[in-house]
């Protein structure tokens, strides 16, 4: 062989080594994550998740991409956003809700699915057992919708003349008939009144209030929704505004102005379901991964807000608050 050729065939061997040692190394994974809500209104939960991945060894960017699809409360657009999560063939879905978890199930049955859920999951179809979910689904299960008498409860003991309370729900959520199923022989234990209002977008949100303030509410019931949790600054504004006493479903509207808050702690769901994903990228299959069932519940007090309301807080609830803001 003439030198000038074994000089040209070193060049190409050496050429295209690069490209076949990049054709060896193992393709990043891509977690989808699927979300009925904004993507701001999601962020502190997305951080909790995101740290929850990184505990498990997968950081954002580095040896893990993350797709996200956020719906922004419109929830017809939630099966068009998990079949391009499909078609993408990521590595695993992260459905936030039940809306975005049954849209998932309906897109795929191989790829895995691990969803956030405060609907019984094995009613909805994504599950076969909570032990044994059989499958690509599984997740966490929350209670934050069947929390409705325990909420009113709570507001009545802060505003113990309350003698009509607003019940404010999203009709475009599966869990909108349950929440007035749960309230309704409460109140009526009572002898509370409930006015139930609807809301699926902004000015629904202004409308629900309107009708509120004509129907002389004491106080207001705020369900757990994705989309009303999207816009938990707006009603937890309204509410100090019109001087509407207001329970909510997670601690984030008492950040953000909100009276009193109790359901389960978001922080604590989002960091199981981070751990979730983590186990299944390394090989686990969700079929044998229990569902997991979030218990724990948080109350809190935001005082400012009650001085605002002119409200005296018992001592006794302050007494078994989780957390006061001041």
């Amino acid at each position: 062989m003439r030198r000038r050729d074994f000089i040209t065939l070193l060049g190409g061997v050496a050429a295209a080594w690069p490209l076949a040692a990049r054709a060896q190394q193992p393709t990043m994974p891509v977690v989808g994550y699927l979300s009925a809500a904004s993507q701001s209104s999601s962020a502190p939960s997305l951080g909790v998740f995101r740290q929850s991945l990184n505990e498990a060894g997968y950081v954002e960017g580095r040896n893990v991409a993350i797709d996200y699809r956020f719906a922004e409360g419109k929830y017809d657009r939630l099966p068009v956003m998990a079949e391009e999560l499909v078609r993408r063939q990521v590595a695993v879905i992260v459905p936030t809700s039940s809306a975005p978890a049954l849209a998932a199930k309906a897109a795929t049955a191989n790829i895995p699915i691990v969803f956030t859920s405060t609907d019984d999951p094995i009613k909805l179809g994504l599950v076969a057992s909570l032990a044994r979910p059989g499958g690509n689904a599984t997740g966490v299960h929350f209670f934050l919708s069947d929390l409705g008498a325990k909420q009113l409860g709570l507001l009545r003991e802060l505003v113990p003349t309350a003698a009509r309370i607003g019940l404010l729900f999203n009709p475009d959520n599966a869990n909108a008939q349950t929440v007035t199923r749960e309230v309704a022989p409460a109140a009526s234990a009572m002898a509370v009144a409930i006015d139930v209002v609807q809301a699926s977008d902004r000015s629904g949100i202004d409308a629900a209030f309107a009708t509120l303030l004509r129907n002389k509410a004491d106080a207001l019931i705020v369900a757990a929704d994705p989309f009303l949790f999207s816009r938990r600054l707006q009603l937890a504004t309204l509410a100090t505004r019109h001087a509407l006493p207001a329970i909510y479903p997670v601690r984030e509207y008492a950040e953000v102005g909100g009276l009193i808050t109790y359901g389960t702690s978001l922080t604590e769901v989002y960091r199981q379901a981070g751990a979730y994903v983590g186990r299944i990228l390394k090989g686990a299959k969700p079929a044998d991964l229990p569902v997991v069932q979030s218990s724990k519940f948080e109350l809190v007090i935001n005082q400012m807000t009650a001085r605002i309301l002119g409200l005296e807080v018992p001592p006794t609830l302050l007494a078994r608050a989780d957390e006061v803001i001041e």
